[in-house]
């Protein structure tokens, strides 16, 4: 019974829905909703960049294997906040924000 009453907290917080990342840039917070050119506006240009294009492949119409669909460009823009905070990585898919995430 004790370890039920101990996990419980456990359960509860793993069924919250994660949180969308967010950071600050002056005094805004650019979020996952915010656009690129927002985040442009905002926070200016990033430290660093490094963008690559990736093949995206779906089911073939013949249902027998993988067909190449086309192409997306996959942009890693990092931000470096200062000696106090981590850095942020956001991860964008032509030219949409999919992720913020704090850096090592």
């Amino acid at each position: 019974m004790r370890i039920a009453t101990l996990m419980l907290p456990v359960f509860l917080l793993a069924a919250l829905p994660a949180q969308a990342e967010s950071f600050r840039c002056g005094s805004r917070i650019v979020s996952e909703d915010s656009t690129v050119e927002e985040l442009l506006a905002l926070c200016g240009e990033p430290t660093s960049k490094a963008i690559e294009t990736v093949e995206v492949y779906g089911p073939s119409v013949s249902g027998g294997g993988r067909v190449r669909r086309g192409t997306v460009t996959i942009e890693k823009w990092t931000y470096d906040r200062g000696p106090q905070s981590f850095p942020m990585v956001v991860t964008i898919e032509d030219r949409k924000i999919k992720s913020m995430e704090r850096g090592k």
